[in-house]
């Protein structure tokens, strides 16, 4: 028998870094995932472990490298590849996926406090960073970045069959949890004001876009996206259809207007698309 494909790692490492500053602290909240792929035949075959880095010597190097700082997502999960690619030799390659859960100030008297936070919303930002000894490619992207909009959204003209129940409309809700992610062309570059930049694109063009489906306000993103950054040249998306059904309140005596709705959980419409330049 030969194995044809081996890998193993340290998932969700949580992580909590205060930067003190005085009164003033900065909160950085990560969860970090590590996955090695290399020469591990013998532990598989024979049992012999030579070649493997404990997993809890993974999560100790998280605690230990973010002992000199974090920096940027991207810069943090760079500087773990390195670490176990120069480690052990058996590693061929290594991969660090990180998300950041953000944290911001409450505002006392109308200050922003210096050492109390409140959680920042629901998106989380993320970095996939994957190195072998020849090259180190970049991801970035958001994860449950949710949204709502409740005009200029219609879902018509679709395809009908036997079972088709469905009705077509031009004025409904339109809600998702944005996972966004996308490769940088290089590493190195601003990451922080990038990721924003992608982020405020995807929120603006989803506000303002007259959409005639998921898919239509997807492509609409995406192609902002590409256009505005040229240091990102690539970017998938999945998005779940978050549906909101209007109450029939026609047993009770009154019409609904097109206001009263019922969020559904389950099932949901999921479209996924990648788009490069």
């Amino acid at each position: 028998m030969k194995m044809a494909w081996n890998a193993y790692g340290k998932e969700r490492v949580k992580l909590v870094r205060v930067e003190r500053r005085g009164e003033t602290h900065e909160i950085t909240d990560l969860s970090v995932c590590i996955q090695l792929e290399g020469d591990f035949t013998a532990a598989h075959a024979a049992g012999d472990n030579t070649n493997i880095t404990a997993t809890d010597t993974m999560k100790n190097t998280v605690y230990a490298l973010a002992g000199a700082g974090t920096g940027e997502i991207e810069e943090f999960a760079a500087r773990l590849v390195s670490h176990f690619l120069r480690i052990n030799p058996a590693v061929t390659k290594a991969t660090v996926d990180i998300w950041e859960s953000p944290w911001t100030r409450i505002s006392v008297g109308g200050k922003p406090h210096g050492s109390a936070f409140v959680r920042a919303g629901s998106d989380k930002r993320t970095t996939e960073v994957t190195g072998t000894r020849e090259a180190t490619i970049v991801r970035a992207g958001i994860d449950d970045l949710v949204v709502l909009k409740s005009s200029h959204s219609g879902f018509e003209g679709f395809r009908n069959d036997i079972f088709t129940t469905l009705e077509e409309t031009s004025d409904r809700i339109f809600a998702t949890a944005i996972q966004a992610n996308w490769l940088y062309a290089r590493a190195g570059v601003a990451y922080g004001a990038l990721w924003q930049g992608v982020r405020r694109t995807i929120l603006e063009t989803f506000a303002e876009h007259d959409s005639r489906s998921v898919q239509h306000t997807m492509y609409a993103m995406g192609d902002a996206v590409l256009a505005s950054f040229d240091d990102v040249s690539e970017i998938h998306f999945s998005l779940p259809n978050k549906h909101h059904i209007p109450v029939d309140l026609g047993p009770f005596g009154l019409r609904n207007n097109n206001e009263i709705f019922l969020p559904t959980v389950e099932p949901y419409g999921l479209i996924e698309a990648t788009f490069r330049r």
